[in-house]
């Protein structure tokens, strides 16, 4: 089949979903919510303003493909979500990372990016096809799904991927952090001064988290619950357990520098096993050029003299 035929092939495939899409956006195929249910019996309450107001899922980056595809690409991320699953897992980790995406943001970038997976995947197979010179539509269509399956899997593994970086970061800062903190307890301040100070003289993750909840604080809300909240949110567990101490600290008066250091000191023994158990690793890693690389060509300079010797005696 000539590349012409799969041309038009895609084209009528995007034509009928372009069809598809338009018929199941028609206002009778639409399902009937029930905000728009409970509306008429709801006296009208005043806008509120944009200013005070979050934004809204409109306003995202993938606003304008939930106005366009909104019925269809509804369907399609119920339909990923039942498949994958992993809903919470999801929401936890873009929390840990200090995503503003939500849930479905996240399922949209994975649509799109199993959509670039299917339409690569195809086009590559069909293009080493057509070179081949016999087009196998069975081996096309396997590709494509096989692209398809890697693009959702790859946005996920880059999801982990980047709050595995995150985490790496802010556990190096956060020695240095509760160090810090430390000298600016025993020097007098009081602890919120004290996180202001730190988070003013240092620049990080840990900071952008620390200030975070200082500027819940200077909302209005007491410091033991921004701290606890942040605690909820990070996916850190050394972290996790600063913030908490640092909280039972300030709720029941015991002395605050000495478990900030506590803390500092059993960050940096962490670290320390952590750099053991990654060179004992590496030193496993470097084992595998010995063996396989090195060993035997030792062992074929050794033996190759004699078996020459023997060769020629033998005839």
């Amino acid at each position: 089949m000539s590349p012409s035929w799969l041309i038009g092939a895609l084209l009528g495939l995007v034509a009928a979903l372009g069809a598809v899409i338009a018929v199941r956006a028609l206002p009778p195929m639409r399902p009937v919510r029930l905000a728009d249910r409970i509306a008429p019996y709801l006296a009208d309450t005043p806008p509120p303003s944009r200013l005070l107001t979050a934004p809204d899922s409109d306003t995202a980056p993938f606003g304008v493909i939930r106005k366009v595809f909104g019925p269809a690409l509804r369907d399609v991320i119920g339909l990923l979500d039942r498949l994958v699953g992993g809903t919470a897992s999801v929401r936890r980790r873009l929390t840990g990372l200090g995503s503003d995406l939500a849930v479905e943001d996240f399922r949209i970038e994975q649509v799109l990016c199993g959509a670039a997976g299917l339409l690569g995947g195809g086009v590559a197979l069909a293009g080493l096809s057509s070179l081949a010179g016999r087009f196998n539509p069975v081996l096309v269509g396997a590709g494509a799904l096989g692209g398809l399956v890697l693009g959702v899997l790859a946005r996920d593994w880059w999801l982990s991927r980047q709050l595995e970086q995150r985490e790496q970061v802010m556990l190096a800062e956060f020695p240095v952090m509760a160090d810090l903190l430390a000298l600016a307890v025993v020097a007098g301040e009081a602890p919120a001064d004290a996180l202001r100070r730190v988070c003013r003289l240092t620049s990080g993750e840990l900071a952008r988290d620390l200030d975070g909840a200082l500027a819940r604080t200077r909302a209005g809300a007491p410091l033991t619950v921004a701290l606890t909240e942040l605690a909820d949110r990070t996916s850190l567990e050394p972290f996790t357990r600063f913030l908490q101490g640092l909280v039972v600290a300030l709720e029941r008066g015991t002395p605050l520098a000495d478990v900030l250091r506590a803390q500092a000191m059993d960050v940096r023994e962490l670290g320390k096993r952590a750099l053991l158990e990654a060179g004992g690793r590496k030193e496993i890693t470097m084992m595998v050029p010995v063996v396989f690389l090195l060993l035997p060509v030792t062992v074929l300079f050794a033996l190759y003299p004699g078996l020459l010797t023997l060769t020629s005696l033998a005839r």
